[in-house]
């Protein structure tokens, strides 16, 4: 049975001193859950405020980005022995924000991912078509193309752990939402791969996330049909706990 992931992305959001206050404040609204996995995201210089505030507690860290080399001359990058060193242990890879004012490349997604498993991360790595790909109706060409160019390139043995995240671009900050059908679509199709190339047990057990959930209507709406359309990614709603106490 694949354990729910709830993960929230911070993005660049929240001082170190707004941090502590946030987990002070969620930590008891979450500490009875077994269930699923809970995962915050916060900015890098808020990961020692977020480790040192989930101690105890049920929540885990992850870094928003990673490099996929150990050091170097790479002025402001982050490496993942960086990330594990500090209490890390989730990394995000090709967020859409990344592969849209970054230059990331599906190539670029698997070298990451790669450098995330060798360092025990466990790597959410994000998938996901924009606005004129949808209405063009190229959705499931390019979640084919990013899944041949990234997570594909993995051994079984190191697919295995790897977290996927749907997040339709379209629905990132704009107001508009993917459907529950809409999701599930896009869930199917990247099983479909997964399945195809690594197996049908592979494609069973991997655990995809959908992003882009951005209020309680839509979470409850998502979540009942969380057989058909896996587990959830949310973005920055996660910082604000009082929407997730009803």
């Amino acid at each position: 049975m694949r354990k729910p992931v709830l993960a929230g992305n911070w993005k660049m959001y929240k001082t170190a001193a707004e941090t502590a206050a946030f987990f002070e404040a969620f930590a008891p609204l979450v500490a009875k859950t077994s269930h699923a996995e809970i995962v915050i995201c916060p900015p890098f210089v808020n990961v020692p405020a977020a480790v040192a505030a989930a101690q105890g507690t049920t929540i885990e860290v992850g870094g928003q980005d990673l490099f996929w080399l150990r050091e170097g001359a790479y002025t402001g990058e982050i490496s993942a022995p960086m990330l594990t060193a500090v209490g890390c242990r989730w990394v995000i890879v090709g967020h859409s924000e990344r592969r849209q004012y970054f230059q990331e490349t599906d190539e670029t997604v698997l070298k990451k991912t790669q450098a995330a498993l060798a360092a025990g991360l466990t790597p959410i790595v994000c998938v996901g078509e924009r606005l004129e790909e949808r209405e063009g109706g190229a959705t499931e060409s390019v979640l084919r193309t990013q899944c041949a160019g990234g997570i594909l390139g993995l051994t079984p043995e190191q697919f295995a752990s790897v977290v996927i995240a749907y997040e339709p671009v379209w629905a990132i900050g704009t107001g508009k939402t993917a459907t529950p059908e809409i999701a599930a679509d896009a869930h199917r199709v990247l099983r479909t791969e997964i399945a195809n190339h690594f197996g049908d047990a592979a494609g069973a057990a991997c655990r995809i996330l959908y992003g882009a959930v951005s209020s309680r209507t839509t979470w409850r709406s998502s979540w009942r049909r969380r057989k058909s359309t896996g587990r959830w990614w949310v973005g920055r709603a996660w910082m604000r706990h009082r929407s997730r106490r009803s």
